[in-house]
């Protein structure tokens, strides 16, 4: 790595850090200004101070981006967006600069986006207390094995996204979810025998759950697809400048109230809400397809490939 990018990296990284031990500590004394009210109605009302430092450490962190990695983002879709909407959001994963993306291109467009997270984050220094604060919900994410060995850890993750949920019903609010579950990698994608070019198999579950128990709450579907036409980076990259673009397009869609009003069978109902997520999943991957395969055939090819055209 050349000493110029190097120094970008330190840099940025250095004025993140910055913005965050500037932000955290001051939400950290919102929240314990919050619980010390006397009412839940004066608790709710301050929820906008604590979403208002959480935006504004987004927004600093998006003027660096602007300002020093060089990406060009190309963003469609984001007419008719609420800021005091509910919103589900659903997105493809495939490198933590996903986050990034999310949060540049919804920033103070929709409501403050909670993510359901490992419960080890929370021992992230600073951000782990701040996500605390902020009220995102800390899951087990436990794999199919350890549930069917011990059941009381899949209900347990459910209590929790229904206490989160019953709390999000009261203020404007997005729930974020990468439906995949893990980030795409080949590797997961091989041994996944996934049907997609480009995503791995989504998992409804838990985006079932969350529009089961705030269905009537929400306005509607946020669905994010991220594409990175010069192949999938890492924040290092990012900071380095080596992301020379990023497509976004971001669709609202309607809820699925025909499948989640249905009280049938439960399991044919949750087969019916799989088959919804697969055919959205079907859809994304075409549109990335589309945006790769054009930007694979606009790439220059290199000098002396055998493939290049002759004159």
């Amino acid at each position: 790595m050349s000493q110029v990018p190097s120094i970008r990296i330190a840099l940025i990284f250095l004025a993140i850090a910055a913005n965050t031990v500037l932000h955290v500590p001051v939400l950290l004394v919102a929240a314990l200004v919050k619980a010390l009210l006397p009412s839940a109605g004066m608790r709710q009302g301050f929820n906008a101070v604590l979403t208002g430092l959480a935006e504004n450490w987004i927004a600093f962190n998006t003027w660096l981006i602007d300002r020093f990695s060089g990406a060009r983002f190309e963003v469609s879709g984001l007419d008719g967006l609420r800021v005091d909407g509910h919103y589900l959001v659903l997105a493809n994963h495939q490198s933590w600069v996903d986050i990034v993306v999310l949060q540049k291109v919804l920033n103070r467009r929709i409501p403050f986006m909670r993510f359901f997270l490992k419960r080890q984050l929370f021992w992230v220094p600073l951000l782990g207390l701040a996500w605390w604060a902020l009220d995102f919900p800390f899951m087990g994410r436990h794999t199919r094995a350890e549930i069917a060995r011990n059941p009381e850890l899949g209900r347990r993750d459910m209590e929790a996204t229904r206490q989160a949920c019953e709390k999000f019903r009261d203020i404007p609010v997005s729930i974020m979810n990468f439906v995949e579950g893990t980030r795409f990698t080949p590797g997961k994608h091989a041994r996944q025998a996934s049907p997609y070019r480009h995503l791995l198999k989504p998992k409804s579950g838990g985006v079932a759950y969350v529009l089961e128990a705030m269905g009537d709450g929400l306005h509607g579907i946020v669905d994010v697809t991220i594409a990175y036409p010069g192949g999938i980076p890492t924040l290092v990259d990012l900071m380095a400048g080596r992301v020379p673009s990023v497509q976004v397009d971001v669709r609202q869609r309607p809820l699925p109230l025909e499948i989640l009003d249905d009280a049938g069978d439960e399991r044919a109902r949750r087969a019916r809400f799989q088959q919804w997520i697969n055919a959205l999943w079907q859809e994304k991957d075409i549109a990335l397809s589309r945006v790769l395969d054009r930007a694979r055939e606009a790439a220059p090819v290199p000098a002396g490939d055998p493939g290049a055209r002759s004159g």
